[in-house]
């Protein structure tokens, strides 16, 4: 993924205010995560965020990601 467009940011943006899964494409794997929040790390975009059903940890660079959704209805 290049770079997200203003409203692909409004999305993400609102999703981790409102708490609303995500879900993400990476080297061809979807997940379904809650993001917690948008950050920079070494002049990267990164997704901090949190499987709902283990509970792990995830950093997720947004270079790497093929897409990006948010979930309809999740809370």
């Amino acid at each position: 993924m290049a770079q997200l467009t203003h409203e692909e940011y409004e999305r993400l943006e609102r999703a981790v205010l409102r708490g609303q899964r995500i879900a993400v494409y990476r080297r061809g794997t979807e997940f379904v995560v809650t993001p917690l929040s948008l950050e920079q790390r070494g002049g990267r975009e990164v997704i901090e965020a949190r499987n709902p059903t283990t509970g792990d940890s995830l950093s997720l660079f947004i270079d790497e990601l093929e897409s990006i959704e948010v979930v309809s209805g999740a809370r």
